[in-house]
């Protein structure tokens, strides 16, 4: 029978387009469908007020795609060292990529710029179709490949269908794939905020007891901040008056990069971790927010998603040129082994960071201090826990390893 495409991505997000143009580059036809879409990247506009810290290995898959040149011009700013301290018990740790021989530790992106390169460069492939606006409905398994119904009323069919629709997923739900979510009980303030020193290419966090304070580098000299603390003051942190917003932001920064002389607008939304109980089900997978959510604390949230995609990529074009089906359990099986634990064990780290460091009781401030300062004077586990995080080590899919020179 004629199968209309291999894959069929419900998401446009930054995620779902990579995966799409990862299988659209080698040939396999495939669909996006999407609500709506994204604003058109422009750089006379002010920055957006969520950002990523995209990683080398994050950088090494776009790079493949072909996005990361565009996306590195346009306005990304690299980031060579970090900076991180925790006040209540005066300990602190730094990271810095040139002690290893590395030029960067990551950059920081704007969300949407990331997101309108890979819709850009996806919209001009052939074997791709965005269909905007457009959801799945309901889905029917036949032998060979799954009959999808659209919100529009029109029937397509295709070998796998993909959750990229983000951490409320719809697809998950109608899936019938039942997920945990346990909230950690903060919101993140984000905006953009100009300080009075520049940030000199390092990224700038502290530890409070509400939950950590990140300053962000970005390209002009400004910050991207992330503010995690309690619904309560989140709320209270947006109703501020301008000037008392960077008083209260000059203080909790404890003045690292001196007063905060002027800030954009702000926006806050709800931390909480979220982890489906599995990935996959008959000729469906659930890829980035729709399979797992993560504390921002360590920027690690879209890196985890690029890695999904760019491994369930890998799964299925090794399929396809063995002749295999693509969409079939060999595969969905590889590709939730790979990713279910990998996913899971970055959560339950960046669980056990969040419980020592958003808690004021003055064992566990000595402690985490105690901790941090060890680990500042002991550089193998300094080095690990930075290529971990830059992607240098560990189980990487292809298109994220270094290029063979």
């Amino acid at each position: 029978m004629r199968i209309d495409y291999e894959a069929i991505i419900q998401g446009g997000g930054m995620v779902g387009l990579a995966l799409a143009l990862t299988l659209a580059r080698a040939g396999l036809p495939v669909a996006v469908l999407e609500a709506q879409a994204p604003r058109r990247w422009r750089r006379e506009d002010p920055v957006d007020q969520r950002v990523s810290a995209l990683s080398v290995a994050s950088e090494r898959y776009l790079d493949r795609l072909g996005a990361w040149d565009a996306i590195r011009r346009a306005r990304a700013c690299p980031f060579h060292a970090i900076h991180a301290w925790d006040s209540e018990g005066g300990g602190s740790i730094d990271f810095d990529a040139h002690r290893y021989g590395e030029p960067h530790l990551a950059h920081i992106v704007e969300n949407r710029l990331t997101q309108t390169t890979l819709w850009q460069q996806l919209s001009e492939r052939d074997n791709a179709r965005l269909i905007v606006p457009g959801s799945v409905q309901s889905w029917t398994a036949e032998a060979e490949c799954l009959r999808v119904r659209l919100a529009d009323g029109s029937e397509c069919t295709t070998r796998l269908l993909v959750g990229a629709d983000g951490a409320r997923s719809p697809l998950r739900e109608r899936a019938g794939i039942g997920h945990s979510v346990r909230p950690y009980g903060q919101h993140g303030v984000v905006g953009t905020v100009w300080p009075e020193h520049h940030h000199g290419g390092i990224a700038r966090q502290r530890f409070l007891p509400t939950g950590p304070l990140a300053l962000l580098p970005l390209s002009d000299g400004s910050c991207s901040i992330v503010w995690s603390c309690p619904e309560a003051q989140a709320a209270e942190l947006l109703e501020l008056p301008e000037a008392r917003f960077r008083e209260r932001l000059t203080q909790a920064s404890e003045s690292v990069l001196g007063p905060i002389n002027a800030c954009g607008p702000r926006a806050a939304f709800p931390l909480r971790r979220s982890h489906a109980r599995r990935y996959i089900d008959r000729r469906l997978a659930l890829v980035g927010d729709a399979a797992h959510t993560i504390h921002p604390l360590a920027g690690q949230g879209v890196n985890l998603g690029f890695m999904d995609a760019a491994t369930l990529a890998e799964e299925m074009l090794a399929a396809h040129e063995r002749g295999r089906d693509p969409g079939g359990p060999a595969v969905l099986h590889r590709y939730q082994r790979r990713r279910l634990g990998a996913n899971h064990l970055m959560q339950t780290g960046m669980d056990a960071f969040h419980w020592l460091f958003a808690n004021d009781l003055p064992p566990l401030a000595a402690l985490r201090s105690a901790g941090l300062n060890l680990t500042d004077r002991f550089t193998p586990a300094k080095s690990l826990f930075m290529a971990h995080a830059m992607g240098l080590s560990g189980e990487l899919p292809e298109l994220a390893r270094p290029h063979l020179r």
